[in-house]
């Protein structure tokens, strides 16, 4: 096979992406980006309201989008959702897993609907969406990729009353590992993006609770979304054909001291 020199193109022309918890902070800039770079957009998420002006503004900019409602603890709406989006925009070749919640209490303190939310949402949620997804692209017997979003909470844990959400964020690191190996054959690349803290709306009521924990970071900063750009697209590109089973961890240094 020959490749381009270099080999790093991030066209996306007449792929179809589908994105999680697509309706504000990490999840609305991956679609945006990827919509910008020519993929077709299946927006999911819970609010429709805020899914439907996103995909007008994708439209308006020359792209393309369609707003799907999505419970992602529903484990009918996960399982339909592929389809929905096949049905809208054509077959899904990208799956990004964003959706996620935190948990916001120390561990003793979780009621267990809180722990049985935290657990749908952040480790259910994505390990069903992504077989459902490859499931289809087996079937098809053409590639896919998926790009998990992991946090670096799975490696770091700093004590914030976020127990669960580390452990769960964690699965996600492990469960990209391992369908990666389960689905090489099939040309399904699994990977995953570990941010450390990045504005957004989650970030948001994090800063509410526990003060400003920039002062304590080596740069004193928040990560801006726009700084996960070239990772995103480099793992849904033909650049990285051959990488799968990686989780690229992006966090402005924040854990150094």
């Amino acid at each position: 096979m020959t490749y381009p020199l270099p080999n790093a193109s991030i066209d996306l022309t007449g792929q179809v992406a589908l994105v999680t918890g697509a309706s504000s902070g990490l999840g609305k800039r991956f679609a945006q980006v990827l919509a910008r770079c020519g993929a077709r957009v299946a927006v999911t998420g819970r609010r429709l309201e805020r899914l439907e002006a996103l995909a007008e503004e994708i439209i308006a900019e020359g792209g393309s989008a369609a707003p799907l409602a999505l419970d992602v603890t529903d484990a009918g709406q996960l399982l339909a959702v592929v389809g929905q989006a096949r049905d809208a925009l054509g077959p899904v070749d990208i799956l990004i897993n964003n959706a996620g919640i935190p948990d916001a209490q120390r561990a003793t303190k979780m009621p267990v609907e809180l722990i049985d939310r935290v657990l749908d949402t952040n480790l259910r949620a994505p390990y069903m969406l992504a077989c459902e997804f490859a499931r289809q692209r087996m079937e098809a017997k053409l590639p896919g990729r998926i790009v998990n979003i992991a946090s670096m909470a799975a490696y770091d844990y700093g004590g914030h009353g976020a127990a669960l959400y580390s452990v769960t964020k964690a699965g996600v690191v492990r469960m990209t590992e391992a369908l990666a190996v389960e689905w090489a054959r099939f040309h399904i690349n699994v990977n995953a993006i570990a941010p450390g803290a990045f504005a957004s709306e989650m970030m948001d009521g994090m800063l509410e609770r526990v003060g400003d924990i920039t002062r304590g970071f080596s740069r004193q900063r928040l990560g801006n979304p726009a700084q996960l750009d070239s990772t995103l697209l480099y793992l849904v590109s033909p650049a990285s054909d051959a990488v799968t089973g990686t989780c690229i961890k992006v966090d402005d240094g924040q854990g150094s001291r």
